[in-house]
């Protein structure tokens, strides 16, 4: 294994691969898409004969964007397997990541699970799509851009961002998403496939105002059931839709919202204005960014362990202030 390692010898393996399978996490965001299907389209641009592609599970209502390719398991002999913004191995969508000769991890994320021969973990990025730019950028014209993977690149940074609301962005960030917005891509179309929801998804968001429970010191939570998800029609990859809707409330500091899964448990998404929670996913079989992690629970009394804890991490966090 590797320290940290730079981008020319991630260029290398790529220039010297012929044949490359690149991965992302499961329940994918726009980012994970994006910089999945970014450096696709610019290897797929700057090597023609070169053989590419994408694997992973659905991705809900996100196909805009792009999606995943059948690939037989022969396909790995002798590929490079790159995957994008995806934490720890079991997140990885598609098992098969670890079948090919060499493993590249590229991501944001805290580092804490070092997987592959190689990985290059920024975690002041904004997103993996930004870094998947930077790569490119510091490829010395081996990697080139064009319209499509601007498209997906750009769409990957403001979804991971929140249209450049997050703290996440900087200075750097605006610059690369004004040299993508530079190919000429309807960049306001983008936004409006992010920002648009269904009538199903607005009357989900509507029950999250109506049912959030405001625990004291800014933490609120909410548990959304398959029950309340079957009679509103939502189905469960559409359930990202509503994860940033508590923190539009002035009140909320941070909050918790437990989705429940087919077997009785709980996908749980972790979000903060301010005090880090990231510590609280990792005791939860999770982990993720300070501010935004995703966990499981168990059952429900491990729910009111984690209610417990985001009420203590808010005390904390405003007493400090």
């Amino acid at each position: 294994m590797e320290t940290n390692t730079s981008f020319s010898e991630i260029v290398a393996k790529i220039v010297t691969s012929n044949k490359i399978v690149i991965h992302r996490h499961a329940n994918p965001d726009p980012d994970a898409l994006g910089s999945q299907a970014g450096l696709a389209e610019a290897i797929k641009n700057s090597f023609p004969n070169k053989q590419v592609r994408l694997v992973g599970s659905s991705v809900g209502d996100l196909t805009w964007i792009n999606q995943p390719e059948e690939v037989p398991d022969d396909f790995y002999d002798d590929a490079l397997v790159i995957v994008t913004d995806t934490a720890d191995t079991p997140r990885i969508s598609d098992a098969r990541f670890d079948k090919g000769n060499y493993l590249i991890k590229i991501d944001h994320h805290p580092n804490d699970d070092a997987y592959g021969d190689l990985y290059y973990v920024n975690t002041d990025a904004s997103s993996c799509s930004e870094m998947i730019v930077d790569l490119i950028n510091a490829s010395e014209g081996q990697l080139k851009l064009d319209t499509e993977a601007a498209r997906v690149l750009y769409a990957g940074i403001i979804g991971d961002t929140g249209r450049f609301l997050y703290n996440a962005t900087t200075q750097h960030t605006f610059n690369v998403a004004a040299q993508l917005v530079g190919f000429g891509f309807d960049h306001s179309e983008v936004s409006q496939n992010l920002n648009e929801i269904s009538l199903n998804q607005a009357k989900l968001q509507s029950v999250v105002y109506d049912q959030l429970q405001f625990d004291g010191d800014g933490a609120a939570h909410i548990m959304i059931t398959l029950d309340m998800l079957q009679k509103l029609g939502v189905a469960d990859d559409q359930v990202n839709s509503v994860v940033s809707t508590p923190g539009r409330l002035r009140e909320v500091l941070l909050w918790s919202i437990y989705v429940e899964k087919e077997d009785g448990t709980y996908r749980v998404h972790f979000r903060s204005k301010g005090p880090i929670i990231n510590g609280i996913a990792k005791a939860h079989h999770g982990g993720g960014h300070p501010l935004a992690s995703g966990g499981k629970a168990v059952d429900q009394t491990e729910i009111n362990q984690i209610v417990s804890e985001m009420k203590t991490a808010g005390a904390a966090y405003s007493m400090g202030q």
